[in-house]
């Protein structure tokens, strides 16, 4: 179906793995405008296909990968795109992004998103050209068996076989994770991964190995000349902003690590603590010095977050903050080249790192307390890039590990410090310093996810220092930052980009009255957040320190005002909740494990835990959602979503 707007495609197309056959999947103008594009896109589709009765190992169930409409317009941090599908690892609805190619050349086929339905009969890897759906046999050619970067440059040497050229295209693969089912495993897009919630396994439960797509298409822009000036404006303030221009840039991600170490936030021993003695020796500083090549980024993004780093002599993509903690502090390893080892390991194995990483913390643990002699203990790392390939190959105490901390600690026992939520592991930040951050990772959408949970952790100490303990306004904030990045999200751009929203003063000049006065104030102004969560029209603009709203504009022609965005936001974030509740999700999963709850993390202060009753009483009352966890028909219709 056509679009009379710019930044789309105007076709979604839905494959069949089991009868090969394609068709095109009705979506219009009207579903654009209200569910842009993207993860909220998908959620709807999904909401469409989903009875509540689906595995996520089942023909029924479909992986979904969508694009923004600013996806590969041009738009800074806009080459991103998105897998939606139900989580082996959470059994409910799951999404994860990925900055790879692949959307832009998804789109370059002239479409916006492909549903894949059903199950290949054996080993298959597809080719997209344009509307031709090409199925190979990645047994054939060698493909099943390999490694993420091994299989991305065979479907490279392959592709060239057959066209006899050199042609530029975009690919997502699945490695040996996926393959053997870790229910864990992650796809892979260039350097690139979409890493959380177990994706990956589901594509190797279909026999899918690998998608490679090209195309001729042109993305269409509404109003090209502006959109190009506009866009020269948007890279500007984010080359200068603090955050977008000066940290992320200079030490990516890793740059958190001191902070997060300062403020009690850097979660150490499987969470016992918030400090680690050796966190100078596996900092940004240290990476930055000692271990980082040269800076990189996804396609049209400033930013260049990405650490290129030396592992056996080869230049590989570094880790992230959350890999680079929870494979250093959280099982106590101040060996960084141990580190850049294991999380390259994992990249190429197509696995999590965050979820790798936090149930071996779990099971080294596990096994100091008693409860699973696994050989795992903390401090002792020598043989973890053994284990990993244990893990992804079902291989021994691999075969179990690939299951998770929540499973394993159901049968083991162990759950109150199994760290993960809706059987999602936890990423770095330790939320006992930061409660907001807290909150956010036991509503996730996805489980325990520090994005999809609103991120509150900028606010409680890694931008602003708004008391970190205090539960006062943190639900109506929480509420506000998920929505904000769950349209960002849709729209195709990087969550980063949202940075933005803090002033460059407050970030500069921590000490100053200014700041001072913005930290004391906000945990008093949880009325006026849920005034505007409540009547998100009364911000009818742009905001100058918000560019995406003008910018979505000037590529689509579609109004959209900072009110119409987070209208979009909260749909979407509604949406996803609404779906698994027909998968039995409620009040009871948004849970995190004693250790956050229950034990202070200093045992002199009493505080320092997540107050997490009191947060989702504020949270669902924000939200339009029953005290159990229910979006109210009043919300959903609403929100225009039934």
């Amino acid at each position: 179906m056509s679009t009379s707007f710019g930044g789309y495609m105007g076709k979604v197309v839905e494959l069949d793995l089991t009868t090969q056959q394609a068709k095109e999947y009705p979506w219009t103008d009207d579903d654009r405008r209200l569910f842009v594009g993207g993860k909220i896109m998908a959620a709807r589709i999904l909401q469409s296909m989903l009875t509540g009765s689906e595995s996520p190992f089942s023909e029924e169930n479909p992986i979904i990968i969508s694009t923004g409409p600013l996806t590969g317009t041009g738009v800074p941090s806009s080459f991103r795109f998105n897998i939606s599908s139900l989580s082996p690892q959470t059994g409910i609805v799951a999404s994860s992004n990925c900055g790879g190619t692949f959307g832009y050349f998804l789109k370059k086929a002239g479409m916006d998103a492909l549903i894949i339905r059903g199950k290949c009969p054996d080993h298959t890897w597809l080719e997209i050209e344009n509307d031709k759906f090409i199925f190979h046999d990645a047994d054939e050619d060698g493909l099943w068996g390999l490694r993420v970067m091994a299989s991305q440059e065979r479907v490279k040497e392959l592709l060239e076989e057959r066209w006899g050229a050199k042609r530029a295209f975009g690919q997502m693969v699945i490695g040996p994770a996926g393959e053997n089912g870790v229910l864990y495993a992650g796809i892979g897009s260039d350097e690139r991964a979409a890493g959380r919630t177990g994706l990956g396994s589901v594509m190797g439960w279909k026999n899918l190995k690998a998608i490679a797509v090209t195309g001729n298409h042109e993305i269409k822009i509404a109003n090209p000349k502006k959109a190009k000036e506009f866009n020269k404006k948007f890279y500007k303030k984010l080359r200068i902003h603090p955050l977008t221009g000066t940290q992320l840039p200079r030490m990516g991600t890793a740059g958190l690590v001191s902070s997060m170490q300062m403020r009690g936030m850097l979660a150490t021993r499987n969470f016992s603590d918030g400090r680690f003695d050796g966190f100078d020796k596996v900092n940004g500083e240290t990476l930055a010095e000692n271990h980082n090549i040269v800076n990189k980024g996804c396609v049209s993004c400033p930013m260049k977050c990405s650490r290129t780093v030396n592992v056996d002599g080869r230049p590989v993509k570094g880790p992230e903050l959350e890999t680079l903690g929870l494979l250093s502090a959280n099982i106590d390893n101040d060996n960084l080249e141990v580190v850049l080892r294991l999380n390259y390991a994992l990249d190429d194995l197509g696995m999590d790192s965050i979820s790798a990483a936090g149930t071996i913390a779990w099971a080294m643990e596990a096994n100091e307390k008693g409860l699973w002699d696994n050989g795992l203990s903390f401090g002792h790392v020598d043989e973890l890039e053994q284990i990993f390939d244990d893990i992804a190959h079902r291989r021994g105490i691999g075969d179990e590990l690939a299951l998770g901390s929540k499973r394993l600690a159901e049968k083991y026992g162990g759950l109150d410090f199994a760290i993960q939520s809706k059987g999602l592991e936890l990423s770095a930040y330790e939320p006992r310093r930061a409660v907001g951050m807290g909150l956010g990772y036991a509503v996730s959408n996805r489980g325990g996810c520090h994005l999809n949970g609103g991120y509150l952790v900028i606010l409680e100490g890694l931008g602003l220092f708004v008391d970190p303990q205090t539960p006062k306004a943190k639900a109506d904030a929480t509420m506000m930052f998920q929505d904000l990045m769950e349209a960002t999200a849709a729209c195709g751009m990087c969550l980063f980009t949202t940075y933005m929203f803090f002033p460059s003063p407050l970030i500069t000049r921590p000490n100053s009255v200014i700041t001072s006065t913005v930290n004391k104030v906000m945990p008093h102004i949880g009325a006026a957040l849920r005034g505007i969560n409540k009547l998100p029209q009364i911000a009818h603009m742009h905001l100058p320190n918000l560019p995406h709203t003008k910018a979505f504009e000037l590529v689509t022609g579609m109004n959209m005002t900072m009110g119409d965005y987070m209208e979009r936001g909260e749909r979407g974030y509604t949406l996803e909740r609404h779906i698994s509740t027909k998968f039995g999700v409620s009040a009871k999963d948004d849970t995190l494990p004693k250790r956050l709850t229950d034990e202070p993390q200093d045992p002199s202060d009493p505080t320092t835990v997540v107050p997490l009753d009191t947060l989702k009483r504020e949270y669902y009352h924000a939200r339009g959602w029953t005290q159990s966890g229910i979006p109210t028909t009043h919300t959903l219709k609403k929100l225009k979503i039934i």
